[in-house]
């Protein structure tokens, strides 16, 4: 009995989680950028259950009993959100769609071969520094401009440029036209700005290597030969005067967080009948 009180409570946590995950992602809908999480659930090891005390083989097994479910991670969602035109030069958005050769990939961004190998399709980013000067990578471009002409994140930290040191505009930005690939011209004659200023896009081949550290930024955790600049060819660009919206979307999310409740009234149910049925065996058969 016990063991089905277990069941229960594990499928309990796990919907909580879900819960949490979905509230996040809905929390973000309006924030530039954003990345979903999909939670992921796993189940524990199934038992098999045999009959005690018989001496009949004929008896067998009585079958397999699932022992409950736990979250096992939140994977990031890098599809590619809808661009919304801001008519403000400091926005900026990249639009991504890097292929693999070979490869022919989902909805969810990940292609799997006859041998069972899994490839994730890369993603690009803005690179920016942290508080503590680390390089980390972003798609939320709703920049501004530092007194230095310093082109900065929303939240005051630098933008990196393709040499690696921080973006400096002297000039009005009315003045900047940022081309496709990332660099910033004279809007009146098309000719670079003094220094040749260019954005530093990074492309990331396996998304997953990268971890969430808030504010729209991320860490990557990978090996040093799973993240580049970009190159020609790799199908990204830049839009100016664009924001990139959350990819989430909030029509699943409402049914998905009405499902994770559902089911986390159900496992709470089944504890409450496990709690009579124990409340009777102690209280009642116990007095016999």
């Amino acid at each position: 009995m016990l063991r089905g009180l277990y069941t229960a409570a594990s499928g309990m946590l796990a919907q909580q989680r879900r819960h949490d995950t979905i509230t996040n992602n809905i929390a973000n809908i309006n924030t530039p950028g954003f990345k979903g999480n999909n939670s992921v659930n796993r189940a524990f090891p199934e038992m098999l259950i045999s009959v005690m005390g018989g001496n009949n083989p004929s008896q067998g097994n009585v079958g397999k009993l699932s022992t409950g479910v736990f979250a096992e991670e939140n994977l990031l969602s890098m599809t590619q959100g809808d661009l919304r035109e801001t008519y403000r030069f400091q926005d900026l958005a990249l639009m991504s769609d890097i292929l693999v050769d070979g490869t022919s990939f989902d909805q969810s961004g990940k292609f799997v071969d006859e041998n069972g190998e899994v490839t994730y399709k890369p993603q690009a980013f803005f690179a920016v520094t942290s508080a503590q000067g680390q390089e980390r990578y972003t798609r939320d471009g709703s920049f501004k401009t530092a007194p230095d002409g310093t082109l900065l994140t929303s939240d005051g930290q630098q933008v990196v440029g393709a040499n690696g040191q921080p973006i400096v505009v002297t000039v009005p930005w009315e003045s900047v036209n940022v081309s496709a690939d990332g660099r910033l011209l004279d809007r009146a004659t098309g000719l670079p700005l003094p220094g040749e200023p260019q954005l530093r896009i990074m492309r990331v081949d396996n998304p997953n290597m990268l971890i969430r550290e808030g504010d729209g930024r991320f860490r990557y955790a990978g090996d040093a030969a799973g993240i580049r600049q970009i190159a020609e060819g790799d199908r990204v660009e830049v839009r100016q005067g664009y924001l990139e919206r959350s990819n989430v979307d909030s029509a699943q999310s409402a049914v998905d967080l009405m499902s994770a409740l559902r089911a986390y009234e159900a496992n709470q149910k089944v504890i409450q009948t496990y709690d009579r049925s124990l409340d009777k065996a102690v209280n009642e058969i116990g007095r016999v």
